[in-house]
């Protein structure tokens, strides 16, 4: 029996193009190695070779059906070549974070061989302190939730160093059906549910629905949230250019401490209480931009302001578990509001609207949820995002909790974890970031051509925070 990909997995296929590869990523930092020993990528290698054993679907291609009578399959990759799909490079020692953004740009702008299983990982040697990187991509057809997590996390799953090198039983891939097999399974299969290949093609609504419903437990509330803002369009951006092929890439570390500070220098209250982690952090990336568009000139006024699609996990992730339920919001971020307080109580109020009370993630939660869930979950929501019109938001925002306690690839402990999420059509940034043991990773995925001025984001996303620190200082002291 054929495993066929679901209308939604489909429909980013048909959407992918050279300017708006339909992959999410990840850039994941690890120790330096003990002093006068080498990496042992073949050691890497090992690691990775056991993990994704436990998911065949890395090891599977997509394979279309004559005439497309249904939406494509997956099946046995008949020549998997491991070493194909993970790959060795380097940066001239010492790498910087510069020079680390400029090759994670280069590899994340290149589409996906779909010839091949929809992913790849780069063994990156040479930064700054000894230390490495690993870079991955997974396509958001192979990455669900269900069937398939992000490759990120099946490879930094440990909490403790346990290197595991074994690889399981020997693997033999299954026979590819023939072209007459997979058109009877097509046509037995319209048989059974008339209509599917048709709608998987034009993406009807009931069954972008009814698949969101199936990913994460609960991204169906996504395109909920989004078809209530249709009847608004987006405000003019900055942010919203016509994209080329080629990225920018850049990290921000930020104290998880610092966001919790803000929170508890509020004056005592119901507001107070109801202010999370999550809405400081959005006031940050507001202030940040706020910052960037006055460099650049751009008309700054009082009631400015930039719509952002933020989907985020609500529920508990429970161990082993990438399901958490995850919604979306679409909100203004006040970019023309002058004052940090005001900015933190506007975003703040907007998001208890949004969820009904104030559901977000609080900072214990952001700070102990448990597993390393965060890769997959980004890849959701940015899933729920591709399938969305760009029309109605400026800028996406990805902000999904990370473990507090270290973890391994095979003996080695990861120490930073970044997310790389994809560009809409006609959208010239994607913000994602995780905290990890107390520190929040951004990663800012950007046009090459239309921001240039990436490090300035990156720069302000500081200084933001900052003004919401000294803001908020004196109002502490008085209360």
């Amino acid at each position: 029996m054929t495993d066929r990909l679901a209308s939604l997995d489909a429909s980013f296929l048909y959407m992918e193009d050279a300017t708006t590869p339909m992959h999410v990523g990840s850039v994941l930092i690890f120790e330096s190695t003990p002093e006068g020993m080498s990496l042992d990528f073949e050691e890497i290698v090992a690691v990775i070779a056991a993990r994704i054993s436990t998911s065949p679907r890395y090891r599977q291609v997509i394979r279309h059906v004559p005439g497309n009578l249904a939406p494509p399959v997956w099946v046995d990759d008949q020549r998997f070549d491991l070493s194909y799909h993970v790959r060795r490079s380097a940066l001239p020692k010492p790498g910087d974070a510069r020079q680390l953004g400029e090759f994670v740009g280069r590899v994340q702008s290149r589409l996906i061989d779909r010839s091949r299983p929809l992913w790849e990982v780069y063994v990156v040697e040479g930064l700054e302190d000894g230390r490495f990187a690993i870079i991955t991509k997974a396509h958001h057809a192979l990455v669900d939730g269900v069937n398939a997590i992000d490759i990120a996390e099946l490879i930094v799953g440990d909490t403790a160093a346990q290197p595991d090198r074994t690889g399981g039983s020997v693997w033999r891939p299954r026979p590819v059906p023939s072209d007459a097999s997979l058109v009877f399974g097509a046509v037995l299969d319209g048989v059974r549910s008339p209509g599917v290949a048709l709608d998987s093609v034009r993406g009807g609504l009931d069954d972008l629905r009814a698949a969101l419903g199936k990913v994460g437990q609960g991204l169906s509330d996504v395109g909920s949230a989004l078809l209530r803002a249709g009847t608004h369009p987006a405000p003019v951006s900055p942010l919203n250019h016509r994209i080329g092929e080629a990225r920018r890439f850049a990290t921000v570390d930020t104290d998880l401490d610092d966001y919790r500070t803000v929170r508890r220098r509020l004056p005592r209250g119901r507001f107070a209480e109801e202010v999370t982690t999550h809405d400081v952090i959005l006031a940050t990336i507001t202030g940040a931009l706020r910052i960037w568009m006055l460099t650049r000139g751009e008309p700054v006024r009082s009631g400015t302001t930039l719509r952002a699609m933020v989907p985020m996990s609500l529920d508990e992730v429970g161990e082993g578990s990438p399901g958490g339920r995850i919604h979306a919001g679409i909100i203004d971020l006040p970019v023309g509001e002058p004052s940090a307080s005001m900015r933190l109580h506007q975003i703040a109020f907007a998001m208890r609207q949004q969820f009904e009370g104030g559901r977000a993630v609080r900072a214990q939660r952001l700070s102990g949820v448990a597993g390393f869930a965060s890769p997959t979950i980004h890849s959701l929501a940015s899933r729920a995002g591709s399938a969305m019109s760009r029309r109605l938001f400026n800028v996406s925002i990805t902000n999904v909790p990370g473990p507090q306690e270290t973890r391994y690839l095979g003996d080695t402990p990861m120490v930073r974890a970044y997310p790389v999420m994809p560009l809409a059509k006609k959208q010239a940034l994607a913000i994602g970031l995780t905290s990890y043991r107390g520190t929040v990773c951004y990663g800012l995925n950007a046009d090459r051509d239309s921001m240039k001025d990436i490090a300035v984001v990156a720069s302000a996303i500081h200084d933001a925070l900052e003004e919401l620190l000294d803001a908020h200082s004196t109002t502490r002291r008085k209360a």
